[in-house]
């Protein structure tokens, strides 16, 4: 099958991967993809020059997609003016109604509509196969968030736990991670990354080539590029900010689906088998392709 898709970029990274993860998972249920980027325009910019100049000399699209909001509008107006199916990735800021598809994590608890594709998290791209290396590990910390707080010291004392395991340990913090949050942490051999010195590709590499991942539990985008590598994924526990919290809900789903640990003394016993990645790329992207043929029959 070969289809021709319009991708509207709104310049976030994090949204673009998202669109980039559901492509690749089209790739992988067979089809040719003739894939069009598209800078997302501002809504009153479409109004006084719309797509014309943009798409004049494009394809027609099978399907028009998009995450974010600014990208919002020029799916609908491509749709209406272009044809094709309209998919917007993550809760959108507009009517569910007014797309063809609307690809979710279930952790959003959207409405139970007939157009809305569940996703397990945040899709990610696949990560390399058969890289792990025995004995290689990872920690990854986020910060503060809207779902759950920080205590610095706790997580130091989980961190501490985790290097006392014999591995090749690196650690690597974020944007997000409060200041003073590694001092004091050592082990043998330990490399610390600080996420400023990272450069592009790192995160993907070293995903593909640890035995175990450790992540904080606010973190949940990380988690969920984590369960794309072949390695056991475990989680740093944190202070949930309210009783009701989706994300803690969302990752206890996880640990209960055996995909995720939560008991740090895992780490010391030993990794056999290679995991199968979580790959909700593919079975979201089955999930559009089989109701959108079932919409033309």
């Amino acid at each position: 099958m070969r289809l021709t898709v319009w991708r509207f970029l709104d310049g976030n990274r994090a949204h673009e991967k998202q669109t980039a993860a559901l492509l690749s998972g089209m790739r992988a249920c067979g089809c040719q993809l003739d894939c069009y980027d598209l800078p997302a325009a501002g809504l009153w910019t479409l109004l006084r020059r719309g797509l014309k100049s943009q798409v004049q000399s494009l394809p027609q699209p099978d399907f028009i997609v998009g995450a974010g909001h600014r990208s919002h509008a020029p799916i609908l107006f491509a749709r209406r003016f272009y044809g094709g199916r309209s998919v917007v990735v993550m809760q959108p800021s507009l009517p569910l109604h007014w797309f063809d598809y609307a690809i979710i994590p279930e952790h959003d608890r959207p409405p139970p509509l007939e157009n809305v594709i569940l996703s397990q998290g945040a899709l990610t791209e696949p990560l390399p196969r058969g890289r792990r290396r025995p004995r290689k590990g990872l920690i990854l910390l986020g910060g503060p968030s809207k779902h759950f707080g920080w205590d610095a010291h706790a997580v130091r004392q989980c961190v501490q736990r985790l290097l006392a395991a014999p591995l090749d340990w690196t650690l690597s913090d974020s944007r997000r991670t409060p200041g003073g949050t590694l001092s004091g942490l050592s082990a043998e051999g330990l490399e610390i990354c600080h996420w400023r010195d990272c450069p592009p590709g790192w995160l993907a590499e070293q995903l593909s080539e640890a035995e175990q991942i450790w992540v904080t539990g606010d973190s949940v985008s990380m988690i969920f590029e984590a369960l794309q590598s072949e390695a056991r994924v475990g989680i740093i526990p944190l202070p949930s900010r309210r009783r009701s919290n989706k994300v803690r809900a969302a990752v206890q789903r996880l640990v209960d689906q055996g995909l995720l640990t939560d008991r740090v003394a895992d780490v010391a016993s030993p990794v056999v088998a290679l995991r199968e990645p979580l790959a909700q790329e593919v079975l979201c992207a089955r999930a559009l392709l089989r109701r959108s043929k079932q919409s033309v029959d």
